[in-house]
C-alpha cells in the first residue's frame, strides 16, 4: 500500500468516525429533547388532572349548597305540620256548628298559612281512599279487613296527610290499608 492510499484510507476512517460522533451527539441531543418532551407531557397531564379535580370539587360544593338552601327550612316546616293538622281538625269541628263567621275566620287563616308554606316549597302528598298502597310513598298504620274485594291492598282511610319539601318527603301520609 502506498502512502497515498494509506492517507486516503485514513481520511475515510476519520470521516466515518466523525459521522459516528455526530450521529451519537444527535442521538444524545434527541434523547435530551425527548426527555424534556416527556417531562412536559407529564406536567401537562398533572395540570389537567388537577384542574379536572378542582372543577369537580366546585360542581360538588355548589350542588351541596343548592341542596342545603332547598332544605334549610325543613326544621321549621316539620314544626309547623302539627299546626296545619290542627287547622284541618278545627275546620271540621267548626263546620259541624252554626258558627259560620268563626268558620270563615279559621278558613281564612288556614288558607293564608297553607299558601305561604306552599310558596316556600311545601307540598301535600296526595293519598285518597281507593289508591294503591305504595310503601315508598305511604306509611301503613294498620291493616283492616277490606270492606270489598277491590279494596284489598289499597288505602281504606288517610289518618294523617303527608308532605314533601321540594323533592324530599318530610312526612309520609299515614294510612289504613285493606287486607
Amino acid at each position: 500500500m502506498s502512502k497515498k492510499e494509506h492517507d486516503i484510507e485514513k481520511e475515510q476512517v476519520e470521516a466515518v468516525e466523525n459521522e459516528t460522533v455526530e450521529v451519537e451527539e444527535q442521538v444524545e441531543e434527541k434523547t435530551v429533547e425527548e426527555k424534556l418532551q416527556d417531562e412536559l407531557k407529564q406536567e401537562k397531564d398533572k395540570f389537567l388532572r388537577l384542574f379536572a379535580e378542582f372543577e369537580n370539587y366546585k360542581k360538588r360544593t355548589s350542588k351541596e349548597r343548592v341542596d342545603l338552601f332547598k332544605t334549610a327550612s325543613q326544621d321549621v316546616m316539620v314544626a309547623l305540620l302539627p299546626i296545619l293538622d290542627d287547622f284541618d281538625r278545627a275546620y271540621v269541628e267548626i263546620s259541624k256548628t252554626e258558627e259560620k263567621e268563626l268558620l270563615k275566620g279559621v278558613e281564612l287563616i288556614s288558607n293564608k298559612l297553607k299558601s305561604t308554606l306552599q310558596q316556600k316549597g311545601l307540598e301535600v302528598i296526595e293519598a285518597a281512599q281507593g289508591d294503591a298502597f305504595n310503601a315508598d310513598n305511604h306509611e301503613a298504620i294498620t291493616q283492616i279487613p277490606a270492606p270489598s274485594e277491590d279494596l284489598k291492598g289499597k288505602i281504606i282511610d288517610v289518618i294523617e296527610k303527608g308532605y314533601k319539601l321540594g323533592d324530599k318527603i318530610i312526612r309520609f301520609p299515614k294510612v289504613v290499608i285493606g287486607q
